[in-house]
């Protein structure tokens, strides 16, 4: 490999439709082997034997295991943001309470039912840029809620928003976090009051950005 590659970088997308199937395999068995082995074990070569693909075939999709990880948390959260919009439209939930109960009930769906998703879902643990090299994992995906949050809330997409989204994914992740190390399913009840945090502070900071907005 080239020495002045660089770390975590996706090579280039698939585009013919064999190279999109082997692409996918990488991902598939990446997924599969980071629920067997972790994240600290895990291999280039592992994945493309186990994806039945030969290693320089992996590299040129990716520079190296954490732009493998990268792609692998990419498509988690491209799949997440659709299960969400597509609850969303088939709902049309109002306000604050609404969002939060569905965008909660995606991940923890998520997290009970997709390969690898308990290792990496939009992350690794001590990998803080998997998603963009200019953002943090969080940030990232804060930024990716932000546009349907201000759209069901009813209020500007702006940098309050912004903030408000980023603080109530933090308090989220932990404590989705803390539910799942007590219980491998989500303990319920932690659960309930992430959901009980986030509605609590969400409605809160809306309310005062919608009468921000309308002064």
């Amino acid at each position: 490999m080239n020495q002045d590659r660089t770390a975590g970088a996706l090579r280039r997308l698939p585009v013919q439709k064999r190279s999109v199937e082997r692409f996918e395999r990488l991902l598939d068995a990446c997924a599969e082997l980071l629920d067997e082995v972790g994240y600290a074990e895990l291999t280039t070569k592992e994945v493309a034997r186990r994806a039945e693909v030969p290693i320089g075939t992996l590299y040129q999709f990716f520079s190296d295991r954490e732009g493998l990880i990268g792609a692998l948390a990419t498509r988690n959260l491209e799949s997440f943001l659709a299960r969400v919009a597509d609850r969303l439209e088939r709902e049309a939930p109002d306000g604050v309470v609404g969002i939060v109960e569905v965008t909660v009930d995606e991940f923890v769906a998520m997290r009970r039912t997709i390969t690898g998703f308990g290792v990496v879902d939009f992350g690794a643990v001590g990998e803080d840029h998997v998603l963009e090299p200019n953002r943090d994992n969080n940030t990232a995906v804060a930024g990716s809620l932000r546009a349907l949050t201000a759209s069901l809330a009813g209020v500007q997409d702006n940098a309050e928003l912004e903030i408000a989204v980023r603080v109530a994914l933090e308090c989220a992740d932990g404590v989705l976090q803390l539910a799942f190390r007590t219980d491998p399913q989500g303990d319920p009840q932690l659960i309930a009051e992430c959901k009980r945090v986030l509605n609590s502070y969400l409605n809160d900071r809306v309310r005062l950005l919608a009468t921000s907005q309308r002064a």
